[in-house]
């Protein structure tokens, strides 16, 4: 049975099936991200196309890790319990105390995204409120859903995926039918900026958040059914599907829109419509993103909660964020994360929109990257520890996926690494304060969930 004091869900309590998970790793991953990415990558010009290139490769390489790992630790809580087995207690805390960072200030990003479509979708909601409260009341309607328990949490995601699809699906057929009847459009005014490495670097980063996400699946696995098959196919599936509908739809703006017109704009692909099918469309457009990005927020959200409950239940935070309500719901780390979320919404509007934006996705990628470092890491100790076992392709998949992380923290610029490293430092004293606490002789054994 499930233990209400410590969290720890019995095989009955497993209610996450592969399209629960695959519709979380689609929906958190196509969030709000890709929908203002365009503005944020037009300085970058033809550069950002071969970042998303280089991204799109490194993230299917990180969706492979994270599916050998389920696979290799079926009982594993999730990606702690992976980086503790092989590597230690110390890099796993720090591993995911920074991924742990980087989910609220994702809801913090993602709620900012969302208003700017949601101000265009309803020009009329920018008099009756300021787009921080805005912003705050979505953060908080998704705390609510979720304290509903993982049901609703996941019915709403599978919802949210669905309609989301469709402004994508949109933005590809209208680029389809602009190459049919005018081809032209397509070469009139393309971007300026010359192909640099150093100018690579940064937008595959800027791109990378776009793609956060992928290891969705993995995260709850202790609430998954069947985790060593469920976990790998939701992951592939949807990091996939999701590679290709980017790559469809990026560089439609890009071509379409003037650079310096396009890195201003605070809803790409709302303008793209508004210019080439009409302002009504436009709108329509701007109203299924607003859907996607609060399906993303949900999701961020649910994650958030059950991420709090892992951490306190391998004794990385307080024993009171181990408890779950009687639907299922660990509440107090909805609203602890929620509560620190609306922090940064508040901090992030002191910028402009695409500004803010870009920060808050640069802190969010670069808090994240520890923890894809790690899980590759991960895969190299189960191949070197296990060679006779392990297939002879996971040496060279851990060590490809370690590769893309240092590529990417190459990428991430120095105000957002200054920035995860105040935040991962702030971990320290927790991490000491809870090994302090610890009984005498307890260790950093398994925790009750792996038992």
């Amino acid at each position: 049975m499930t233990d209400a004091a410590t969290g720890a869900p019995d095989p009955g309590k497993r209610l996450m099936g592969f399209w629960t998970c695959t519709a979380l790793v689609i929906g958190n991953t196509i969030g709000i991200g890709i929908f203002l990415l365009p503005a944020a990558l037009a300085p970058y010009g033809f550069n950002a196309l071969v970042g998303w290139g280089v991204t799109v490769l490194g993230c299917v390489v990180l969706a492979r890790v994270f599916a050998r790992l389920a696979q290799t630790f079926p009982a594993a809580d999730g990606p702690y319990s992976y980086i503790r087995r092989t590597q230690g207690s110390g890099p796993a805390f720090l591993a995911i105390w920074c991924y742990w960072v980087s989910v609220w200030v994702s809801n913090a990003t993602i709620a900012v995204g969302v208003v700017a479509y949601l101000r265009a979708a309803l020009p009329g909601l920018a008099s009756l409120a300021p787009a921080p409260i805005l912003a705050l009341g979505l953060l908080w309607l998704c705390v609510a859903v979720n304290l509903f328990g993982l049901k609703a949490g996941g019915l709403a995601q599978i919802v949210t995926t669905a309609l989301k699809l469709l402004p994508m699906a949109a933005i590809m057929l209208l680029g389809l039918w602009i190459l049919a009847a005018h081809p032209g459009l397509y070469s009139r005014q393309p971007p300026a900026t010359p192909i640099q490495p150093s100018l690579i670097f940064t937008a595959s980063t800027i791109a990378l958040f776009a793609m956060l996400g992928l290891e969705s699946a993995a995260v709850p696995a202790g609430r998954v059914r069947d985790p060593a098959r469920t976990i790998p196919r939701a992951t592939l599936v949807g990091t996939v599907a999701t590679a290709a509908i980017y790559v469809a739809v990026s560089i439609i703006p890009m071509l379409l829109i003037p650079q310096r017109e396009l890195a201003r704009s605070p809803a790409p692909f709302a303008d793209l419509l508004g210019r080439f099918v009409g302002e009504g469309y436009g709108r329509w457009l701007a109203a299924f993103v607003v859907v996607s990005g609060v399906g993303a927020l949900n999701g961020w959200t649910l994650l958030s909660g059950e991420l709090t409950r892992v951490m306190a239940v391998n004794r990385l935070l307080p024993s009171p964020f181990r408890r779950l309500t009687r639907r299922g719901a660990p509440a107090l780390g909805l609203i602890a994360t929620a509560a620190l979320a609306s922090g940064l919404v508040v901090m992030s509007y002191s910028k402009s929109l695409v500004q803010g934006f870009t920060l808050l996705s640069l802190m969010v990628t670069a808090a994240n990257l520890p923890l894809y470092l790690c899980a590759a890491l991960a895969l190299v100790a189960v191949a070197l520890k296990r060679t006779p076992v392990a297939p002879s392709d996971v040496l060279a998949l851990g060590l490809a996926g370690a590769a893309y992380c240092v590529f990417a923290f190459v990428g991430v610029g120095r105000e957002p690494l200054l920035w995860f490293l105040v935040l991962a430092g702030a971990g320290v004293p927790l991490y000491l304060w809870m090994r302090w606490r610890r009984a005498p002789g307890e260790g950093d054994g398994p925790s009750e969930v792996e038992r």
